[in-house]
């Protein structure tokens, strides 16, 4: 099964638990500081992109700003895989509990469809269980419609505008949870896919057709 059909099939694969979302931004809770009792911490990270190309040919580093881009005919990661063209950052925090947050400015410029800006990718987990605790993926409709996976609509209108995102997950030796705030804005809180050793991902995984294209800023990760 390729990543499409994963994908196509996400929303409806959570182990033991259901998304508590709320249907739209224009219903998100307003929050004190989400990051207030964690505690900021360094991180590094290494890159995912089409194997047959140096990175410069799909990222760009300017005025504190990374540009990430990708189009549906490019190459997948490594060579052979069955996966769909992405350039990305990969976290090196690895972690299977505790609370941890991706914390970034986000700019999805209009066209981009059907692609994931953001994930928590289980990069071991036991056989049968999926491959990610969440995605957020952005949709060409609506002027930028972001949805976890292909299901909740969590934003509309997120296209050519910078937005701030958090997600915290806490996770557990059983089920978890994650929360996603737009704007220090809770608007979605769900069970996570299980117990796993993870990682956090950023930038652009092209699930659809044509270019898809993702910037990001300001960058933290918090741990508490």
């Amino acid at each position: 099964m390729n990543r499409r059909s994963v994908l196509r099939a996400g929303a409806g694969l959570l182990a033991g638990g259901a998304a508590f979302g709320l249907p739209a931004a224009a219903h998100a809770v307003a929050a004190a500081d989400p990051t207030a009792g964690w505690t900021q911490t360094s991180f590094s990270y290494g890159w995912d992109k089409p194997w047959n190309l140096d990175l410069g040919a799909r990222h760009s580093h300017s005025g504190g700003v990374d540009r990430m881009w990708v189009y549906a005919t490019d190459e997948p990661f490594k060579q052979g895989s069955s996966t769909d063209p992405r350039t990305e950052m990969r976290w090196n925090v690895d972690y299977t509990t505790g609370d941890h947050m991706w914390d970034g400015d986000v700019y999805l410029p209009s066209g981009t469809d059907n692609a994931t800006f953001v994930q928590i990718l289980r990069g071991v987990h036991p056989s049968g269980t999926p491959a990610t605790d969440i995605m957020l993926d952005v949709y060409d409709t609506g002027g930028g419609t972001v949805r976890r996976y292909d299901g909740t609509v969590l934003k509309a209108g997120a296209y050519d505008t910078w937005f701030n995102v958090k997600v915290a997950h806490h996770a557990s030796s059983g089920t978890g949870t994650v929360e996603v705030y737009f704007d220090d804005s809770l608007v979605l809180t769900a069970a996570d896919r299980g117990p796993a050793t993870r990682y956090f991902k950023n930038g652009v995984y092209d699930h659809g057709s044509g270019r898809a294209e993702a910037r990001f800023r300001n960058l933290r990760y918090w741990t508490r």
